[in-house]
């Protein structure tokens, strides 16, 4: 198994979206997610979005980078950042090394908007992160 780990800034979102996506697809990665600076909580609309597509993240929860910098954390083969605020921040060195990569999504939390089409923006940004991790996935067989 190889670890992977999606950034984001206040990962309540996007990050959470990838992890669980990925956690739930693939038999060779295990995805975790964390934030620069979190918001402490995961945005029910992510949860709701996950749920309506099968996928269980009741695991889920919105925490820093911090917890995946320290001795007992695991060590990661890749680092995802998933916006642009936390490509362009200093990340902590990380152990080993890993590959780094940058696919920027839209953050559907700050959609504004009816609750109807909040629920639609989010889907759609899942979409966009399922097509973004089916690529990667296929091409590190």
């Amino acid at each position: 198994m190889k670890n992977i780990l999606i950034l984001c800034t206040g990962n309540s979102c996007r990050s959470i979206l990838a992890q669980a996506y990925i956690n739930h697809k693939s038999e060779e990665w295990i995805a975790y997610s964390a934030g620069s600076q979190p918001t402490g909580k995961v945005h029910p609309l992510a949860l709701e979005t996950l749920e309506s597509a099968g996928i269980d993240a009741g695991y889920a929860r919105s925490k820093s980078w911090d917890e995946f910098t320290g001795p007992n954390a695991p060590i990661m083969d890749i680092i995802v950042t998933v916006c642009n605020d936390a490509a362009g921040e200093s990340c902590p060195v990380w152990p080993g090394h890993p590959t780094t990569y940058h696919w920027p999504f839209p953050d559907p939390a700050k959609f504004s908007g009816s609750e109807e089409d909040a629920r639609a923006y989010f889907r759609e940004v899942f979409h966009m992160i399922k097509n973004r991790i089916d690529d990667f996935l296929t091409s590190e067989r």
